[in-house]
């Protein structure tokens, strides 16, 4: 059974549970219940500040006569004030660190660009191009895309003063980013397998794909070797590496002015930038049906997202080092990041009956930009695929659809197959995660 004691105010309580439950031995959570002025509701600050600005505009400020300038500038307003309004009154999300705040900000950030992705949608192709221009005058000149292929020695004999000119020629600022982005998304999925499968499964996307878009044109060993091998699979190596580290590590809370030491305050404001708790994603992907249906939706989308970063800046004519395609990257994979706790949850937590706000928004934001894709350039998303791509792909699918029948239908009566942990277990567990990162804390009784 369990039962909830119950104390004279929240605080006191927070703190007497932690010494009760979260010091017992194996668990490595705790906290003080230390709730100061940074963690609390300031509704009527904010409207104060915001009422404040809207009357020195209203009042002293001079009136510009120039429509154009007034549009931008009402348009942002407009766009800062709802996310300011999302950031003081929409309840938290899965996670607390470094502030609540963040995360608000980052889901009506995702609320505002699926707007914005939407208006997109009902313009033409020359008009949407026209829009960036607002945002910098310097975008709408078609690209030159860079094709990787070409010439792929090695060690070419050709050149004697630089025989490996290849490999230089491709080494550029998206080696960095292939690296730091498969340790991101290492993080986001926590799981070696997802994130093998994702990276190969991309690779062989650009190898299908290099006919519609020459950026996807690579030399083999670029491929194999540059990405799949080195720059994702060193950042997936040390992704796993900072899981081991937060899973295995204790987190026990303390309120910065209760720390005596200078050191050990300064320990204290880094680790508010790491997490509040710690959950391990085991997605036993064959455990069920159900489960290997919704991981192979996962992959789905992901691949789709990664697809749309290339696509949308071919349509839309952004060079790859624009600051709008980083901007985007970082917000995905801030949205990612909470979507994939959140779907996780969903799928192992017996009482989530719904999917999470964060995760309908990504899935909604993904579909927008296909669609933006395919309205503004039929014609490349529809060249024809070589017929012994289509052959190989037809040779994979039916192979998975095999596979599928054969390991859920034919193999799942003959044998016990291991599945997921009693039901019981899984709403414990999860009764505790909420305990930790919600505050409602659950105590065992004696």
């Amino acid at each position: 059974m369990v039962s909830r004691k119950v104390l004279g105010s929240k605080d006191e309580r927070k703190a007497d549970i932690s010494e009760s439950l979260y010091r017992e031995p194996g668990l490595k959570f705790s906290d003080d219940g230390t709730v100061t002025y940074f963690w609390r509701a300031h509704t009527l600050t904010v409207l104060f500040v915001l009422v404040s600005v809207l009357i020195y505009v209203a009042v002293f400020e001079p009136v510009w006569d120039d429509t154009s300038y007034n549009t931008k500038r009402g348009l942002v307003a407009s766009v800062l004030a709802f996310i300011l309004l999302g950031v003081t009154v929409t309840p938290d999300g899965v996670f607390k660190r470094p502030h609540p705040a963040v995360w608000r900000f980052t889901f009506c950030c995702s609320i505002v660009y699926e707007l914005g992705l939407i208006f997109t949608l009902f313009q033409t192709k020359t008009d949407a191009i026209h829009l960036l221009n607002h945002i910098d005058s310097k975008l709408g000149v078609p690209l030159e895309e860079k094709s990787y292929g070409g010439n792929c020695r090695i060690y070419d004999e050709d050149v004697p003063e630089d025989p490996f000119h290849n490999i230089w020629d491709k080494l550029d600022l998206f080696v960095a980013t292939h690296f730091f982005g498969w340790w991101l998304k290492t993080l986001v999925l926590r799981d070696w397998w997802l994130c093998t499968v994702f990276s190969i499964m991309f690779e062989i996307l650009e190898y299908t794909l290099e006919h519609q878009l020459p950026n996807f044109s690579e030399c083999w060993w670029d491929h194999w070797i540059m990405d799949a091998a080195i720059c994702n699979g060193l950042g997936i190596y040390f992704g796993l590496k900072t899981l081991q580290y937060f899973s295995v590590k204790t987190y026990h809370w303390r309120g910065l002015w209760s720390i005596p030491t200078y050191k050990g305050k300064l320990k204290r404001l880094v680790a508010q930038f790491g997490p509040f708790s710690w959950v391990d994603y085991d997605w036993r992907s064959t455990s069920s049906l159900g489960r290997w249906i919704a991981t192979l939706g996962i992959i789905l989308v992901f691949l789709l997202a990664e697809l749309n970063t290339f696509y949308l800046k071919f349509v839309m004519l952004v060079p790859p080092e624009h600051y709008l395609n980083l901007a985007r990257l970082i917000l995905l994979l801030l949205w990612g990041a909470v979507s994939m706790r959140e779907v996780y949850q969903y799928l192992d937590d017996p009482d989530c009956t719904k999917i999470g706000r964060q995760s309908w928004m990504t899935l909604a934001i993904i579909s927008t930009e296909f669609l933006i894709v395919a309205k503004f350039d039929w014609e490349t998303i529809t060249k024809p695929i070589p017929s012994h791509i289509v052959l190989l792909w037809l040779v994979g699918l039916s192979s998975l659809i095999g596979w599928t029948v054969w390991r859920f239908f034919i193999f799942s009566r003959s044998q016990t197959v291991s599945g997921l942990p009693d039901v019981d277990q899984r709403r414990q567990r999860w009764a505790l995660v909420r305990s930790c990162e919600l505050g409602n804390f659950v105590v065992k009784s004696d």
